[in-house]
């Protein structure tokens, strides 16, 4: 590859990485299924609550301010189980992370680092030692602790991978959660950067699928490492950007119980569920998403998939209950980890500290696009993890019924996080 295909390449993936926008799951289910009303009886002990507020789940929300503070961090910070991490191999080759509860025992850094996933030739440009992946607290492959924990699906955007949702999915395993995320071979980084884009492969959502069989047949097996310790008729499936448009179809699926879309929603003016662009042909066409909870999430500046044409739009037309949340001052890329990549200037700054800051200016419109959610006027991410830590973990522990009323996410609650937050619910 020539040095002008390499940059070429990497302006690619800048823009993608920013971006995060995907044609391959861009179209929502055009049927309902049936409404899923009662969560399923847990057939595992909760994962202890922590928190003295967080033990009232069926009371009424107190009314003073140092009381919903207290309920609105009940789950951000790490739960009660020590995380273990795997990987899985599906059928097609590509990857799937595994995130789980696992026995206690002696922790340490479990590390991915952003460099590992790109293809030789871009890594080389990529010269700056600055950081440029994430760091959770855990264990590779240890034992799985006792029990059986409902599972969640992930799925990651354009130019992304499967581990760049660590923030969150290592926390949701310490709260009880076995979080099972594949690198989707029809938009991941390699793919992006290597121009092999191709309509025909695998749809994301059928990752999603297959990696649901995969986790059961593990599940079933006599000796693997999750042999009976996942309930798979609690299964609840989480998409960021384009994996939001992914987790749409997938939640059409009657093994999925609900599903948390960030970042994403539905294209009016046309059928795409995520990144269209904004002079896409209209249409009168309205799409037909799931009838099953559901749980939206924006942030009120992100350029790239504007809440207010994208995803309020989904969150009106979902099947209830449905949630809303619209993060003050929270941009594209505020729900994965790449805004703490380069000092907290993202993969832009990663770029620059490459001494690729001048390529960079050679293309309209790549700087703000990559520097969505990571440089001011967006609000740091520091603020905003725990928030969206809390979020779902409470959403999903109510929809497989651990916790019978959520905690801390109601519109009561919009006041009592480090960013306001624009709570709406269909009830």
């Amino acid at each position: 590859m020539t040095s002008r295909r390499v940059l070429a390449s990497l302006s690619v993936v800048l823009l993608g990485l920013a971006a995060c926008s995907s044609d391959d799951d861009s179209s929502a289910p055009t049927t309902a299924v049936p409404a899923t009303t009662e969560a399923a009886a847990p057939t595992t002990e909760a994962a202890p609550v922590t928190t003295e507020a967080a033990a009232t789940t069926t009371e009424a929300a107190p009314t003073t301010t140092l009381d919903l503070a207290a309920i609105a961090a009940t789950y951000a910070e790490p739960g009660p189980y020590r995380v273990g991490a795997t990987t899985y191999t599906l059928p097609a080759g590509n990857q799937v992370e595994v995130w789980y509860p696992a026995v206690d025992g002696p922790s340490g850094p479990v590390t991915y680092e952003t460099r590992d996933y790109l293809p030789e030739a871009i890594r080389a440009l990529l010269t700056s030692d600055a950081p440029a992946g994430y760091t959770f607290d855990g264990e590779r492959d240890a034992a799985v602790a006792d029990g059986e924990f409902p599972l969640v699906l992930v799925s990651h955007g354009f130019a992304g991978f499967r581990v760049y949702q660590t923030f969150l999915t290592a926390h949701l395993a310490s709260w009880g959660f076995v979080v099972a995320s594949p690198d989707h071979p029809s938009r991941q980084l390699s793919t992006v950067l290597l121009g092999e884009l191709d309509a025909g492969q695998q749809s994301a959502a059928d990752d999603l699928l297959q990696t649901l069989d995969l986790i059961d047949a593990e599940n079933q097996s006599s000796d693997g490492l999750l042999a009976a310790h996942v309930d798979t008729s609690r299964v609840v499936a989480v998409g960021h950007s384009a994996g939001g448009g992914s987790v749409l179809q997938a939640a059409a699926d009657d093994r999925i119980s609900g599903y948390v879309s960030m970042a994403s929603g539905v294209f009016l003016g046309g059928s795409s569920t995520d990144d269209a662009p904004t002079d896409a042909t209209t249409s009168t066409t309205i799409p037909t998403l799931p009838d099953k909870p559901s749980f939206f999430m924006a942030g009120s500046a992100d350029a790239r998939v504007p809440a207010e044409e994208r995803t309020r739009p989904a969150f009106e037309l979902a099947g209830t209950p449905s949630l809303l949340w619209i993060i003050d001052g929270a941009g594209h890329n505020a729900f994965d980890d790449f805004c703490t990549f380069g000092g907290g200037t993202g993969i832009i700054g990663l770029a620059e500290q490459s001494g690729l800051g001048s390529l960079l200016d050679g293309f309209e419109g790549l700087r703000s696009l990559g520097e969505d959610g990571c440089v001011p006027p967006a609000v740091p991410v520091a603020d905003t993890f725990p928030m969206i830590r809390h979020a779902v973990t409470a959403w999903i522990r109510n929809v497989v019924g651990v916790d019978v009323e959520p905690i801390g996410i109601g519109p009561d609650f919009a006041d009592a996080f480090a960013q306001p937050v624009e709570i709406a619910e269909r009830p």
